[in-house]
């Protein structure tokens, strides 16, 4: 299983694979903001763990395990994100999905998933839960910002 971290180097290597030929540890550095040394020990641990084939100074190929995972990543990423977009929130919301996927289970995030189709399919449905939203900031319901303070 991989870690919070390594799910993040795995997923923006997938990503960055899908437009660009070729994939440099030097690519994943900056696309991250991280520095060389970090990215070669991700590096070395995915490849351990046979997500993607590394030889020193050459581009990394991501392994079909790791094209799998890669894209599940990639997917989950995206499930949260038109959540966050369905439901209206005021957030960063790639921030905000970049926070969750790490820790939500894959029966909430398909969970999620059905709730956004559902509203982008009932667009009824989706505008009354709007309008009760906004009816309930209005009235100043729900959970308050003290704990912000």
């Amino acid at each position: 299983m991989l870690s919070p971290s390594m799910e993040d180097y795995l997923e923006e290597i997938y990503r960055f694979s899908l437009s660009n030929n070729v994939v440099r540890v030097s690519d994943i550095a900056t696309r991250l903001d991280v520095t060389m040394p970090s990215v070669n020990n991700a590096i070395r641990n995915l490849h351990n763990e046979k997500y993607l084939i590394y030889q020193r100074y050459k581009e990394l190929v991501l392994t079909e395990k790791g094209r799998r995972v890669g894209k599940f990543l990639v997917e989950r990423n995206s499930i949260l994100q038109r959540f966050l977009l369905t439901i209206k929130s005021d957030c960063d919301v790639g921030a905000e999905a970049e926070a969750m996927e790490h820790y939500l289970s894959l029966p909430t995030i398909r969970a999620l998933e059905s709730l956004v189709d559902f509203f982008e399919n009932n667009n009824g449905c989706k505008q009354k839960f709007l309008q009760h939203c906004e009816f309930r900031k209005q009235k100043g319901l729900g959970l308050t910002d003290g704990y912000m303070e």
